[in-house]
């Protein structure tokens, strides 16, 4: 009788334990504030990405995938702090987020503290993988380098002449400085530069010196603006007839609801990270397929990116036999994975995924409610002489 109860006893806790082992995730990201649209495209995307990646059981190898969200409002001591709080008393395997570069910045050093993997998604920054970096530290988003060379390829010419004006944070910034570094060699350089706060709304002060710095400069002239969020520059900036001094406005890609606002660009070229139309792959069939179904729209700029971490996270998983952090890190510097995008590489030396770009041309179409970024080629992996900056 006492060895069927004590069997018994063992069954009974070898079931609970088979039934407890799960794998926790925690999405530490802006949910509130002015990048709310960014947030939820990336919570949507992520959870898209564990869904296709799992075959629609949401385990890796028996055990329940679990996703915590933590909402940072886009305040940096939220990030560090609520990081701390999943890796330490919710005992996550490992994070993902968040939408700001400021409030990464202050959420690395925690990932080091903790030694465990912040997958982040979809802060731009190059400090990220740059010079803030650590090696807990891996990126499926794009890097401001990425942005800026691709950028350089569809902008840049002989007796070009290009303006910046960008906010005055690490986003702005790590972006205008890449975008520099990006122009060497190709016979275009950086007139001006203006950096103003994140919540301006009044351009013209801006805008006056940018006219003055390039009002009497030969050659073709552009103002490349480097933007997240609202106050619409490039249309505040446009109402003021940029065109009598022979300045045409350009900028990367956008998410949907920005792209409304663009219809006064037709012709505009630059690179974009995502745009649904652009990528042909069977991931990106699924995405666009799915997204249309469950959301009556084609799904956007950050959808993307947070699906290719939902993919990324389950890749790593498998490929290591589990979430132990050392494996994690063995199974993903260097990993290929199946994106939105096509194939994304982790580089060894930074972690930063190495994927292709867009260079596109602004169509405009009376029966589509935004402008369009239409294909002018695809700029992959070997096409983007990414520097690496965490040295």
């Amino acid at each position: 009788m006492t060895r069927i109860f004590v069997a018994g006893m063992v069954s009974a806790l070898a079931l609970a334990s088979a039934a407890a082992a799960e794998i926790k995730i925690a999405h530490v990201y802006g949910k509130t504030g002015p990048y709310e649209a960014y947030a939820k495209q990336s919570h949507d995307g992520l959870m898209m990405g564990l869904e296709y990646a799992t075959g629609g059981t949401m385990e890796i190898d028996g055990e329940k995938i679990v996703v915590i969200e933590k909402d940072t409002q886009l305040k940096p001591e939220n990030g560090r702090a609520l990081l701390e709080e999943a890796y330490g008393d919710d005992e996550v395997d490992l994070a993902v987020g968040p939408v700001s570069s400021g409030v990464a910045l202050a959420m690395l050093p925690v990932a080091e503290e903790y030694e465990k993997i912040l997958l982040v998604e979809p802060a731009v920054a190059d400090s990220i993988t740059g010079k803030n970096w650590n090696r807990y530290i891996f990126r499926t988003g794009r890097n401001s380098s990425q942005d800026a060379v691709s950028n350089a390829i569809a902008l840049a010419g002989p007796n070009v002449h290009i303006a910046t004006l960008a906010q005055d944070y690490a986003f702005g910034r790590d972006g205008v400085a890449a975008f520099k570094d990006a122009l060497e060699g190709t016979g275009t350089d950086v007139a001006h530069e203006e950096y103003v706060p994140t919540d301006t709304t009044d351009f013209t002060a801006a805008a006056e010196r940018i006219f003055n710095a390039m009002k009497d400069l030969d050659g073709e002239k552009k103002l490349f603006v480097i933007w997240a969020g609202g106050g619409n520059p490039m249309s505040k900036v446009n109402a003021m007839d940029p065109g009598r001094f022979g300045i045409k406005i350009a900028s990367g890609g956008n998410i949907l609801a920005a792209l409304k606002g663009w219809k006064e660009f037709e012709g505009m070229e630059g690179a974009t990270y995502y745009y649904y139309d652009l990528p042909q792959n069977p991931v990106n069939d699924w995405l666009v397929k799915e997204h249309q179904a469950r959301f009556g729209t084609p799904p956007d700029f950050f959808t993307a990116g947070g699906m290719a971490a939902g993919l990324a996270v389950v890749e790593a998983i498998k490929k290591a036999g589990g979430t132990d952090t050392e494996a994690l890190i063995a199974a993903m510097e260097g990993m290929e994975w199946e994106t939105p995008k096509g194939k994304m590489v982790f580089r060894a030396e930074d972690h930063q995924a190495m994927q292709s770009m867009y260079h596109f041309k602004i169509k405009v179409d009376p029966n589509v409610e935004w402008a369009i970024p239409e294909l002018v080629r695809e700029l992959s992996i070997e096409d983007l002489p990414i520097p690496v900056r965490n040295k």
